[in-house]
């Protein structure tokens, strides 16, 4: 009687835990934006900024990745540039898995200043030196893929390729760069926001992969790939083997007057997609989910 006793009390103590597998709920994500908002206000600004740095070297090797796997299509238009958003999704899994800092997905952190738990202050910090480290960061990309002469590929096709994206951006009108720099944010946050409802990597890669290929599908502006799409473009746009294959593929002479690095690349393209990711990602991401689930009972 004794050892049956015992036995029933062993098996109390041992029971097997529980272990949920169910993902994340909403309430439940907005609650873990905010500690990670926290988490992230407290780091030191040299850790910060190499996170940052390596944040603007992935988003380079994304998107060099995309421009690789589509740069001899000349058919099927939308299903080329969903397959160049899948290939771009290394981007930001290498971000969300390995550990980085992006100023565009960082903009949901404003979530934990929305809700008092970081000051502007903090929330400016953090943006501030991950706009700087992304951006030095994507440019020494662009030296290590210019010297590594992969944009020979197909007889100059994929520096022809990266050129032409880069005059196509720098030549949007400043409403249009704008609106395509909210969208794409938004697509970015919630990319990352979906990620806080995962409990594996494996969940994360999958939250990450329809709202990053959307943006990329789309052609909505990002401002970190262009910190090396545009430059690239405007390093490759003086070599005579790229500008040729570039006309052929046009289909003739190409007018790159504003493919420059002050008033095309700064003026016209950046400044309003930094203000259009801004908005994307603070106001119609963060700041929603801010309402939803985390401003202050009203009754």
């Amino acid at each position: 009687m004794a050892d049956t006793q015992t036995g029933s009390t062993n098996n109390q103590e041992y029971a097997a835990p529980v272990i949920e597998i169910d993902a994340y709920a909403p309430a439940k994500m907005a609650d873990k934006v905010g500690h990670v908002g926290v988490a992230k206000s407290q780091l030191g600004t040299l850790t910060t900024f190499a996170l940052s740095i390596l944040a603007g070297v992935f988003i380079a090797l994304g998107i060099q990745l995309s421009m690789l796997v589509t740069h001899t299509a000349t058919s099927n238009y939308g299903l080329n540039q969903l397959v160049g958003g899948v290939a771009f999704t290394l981007a930001l899994v290498l971000i969300v898995i390995a550990g980085a800092e992006l100023f565009t997905g960082n903009c949901l952190i404003a979530m934990s200043f929305m809700a008092r738990k970081i000051t502007g202050k903090d929330l400016a910090r953090n943006l501030i030196i991950a706009f700087i480290g992304n951006f030095i960061g994507a440019l020494t990309l662009v030296l290590w893929i210019y010297v590594s002469k992969q944009w020979t590929i197909s007889n100059h096709l994929l520096g022809a390729k990266i050129v032409l994206a880069a005059n196509d951006k720098v030549n949007i009108p400043f409403g249009a760069a704008f609106a395509r720099g909210v969208l794409c944010n938004a697509l970015v946050c919630l990319g990352i926001w979906l990620c806080y409802s995962g409990r594996s990597n494996m969940d994360k890669i999958l939250a990450l992969l329809w709202p990053i290929s959307c943006l990329i599908a789309c052609g909505f502006e990002h401002c970190v790939v262009n910190m090396w799409l545009i430059p690239m473009g405007l390093v490759l746009k003086g070599n005579s083997a790229v500008l040729a294959a570039a006309e052929k593929f046009h289909g003739g002479k190409l007018d790159l007057s504003n493919l420059t690095f002050f008033k095309g690349f700064l003026i016209d393209n950046l400044f309003p997609v930094v203000l259009g990711n801004l908005f994307g990602g603070i106001v119609l991401v963060a700041g929603v989910y801010w309402f939803i689930y985390l401003r202050p009972s009203k009754r």
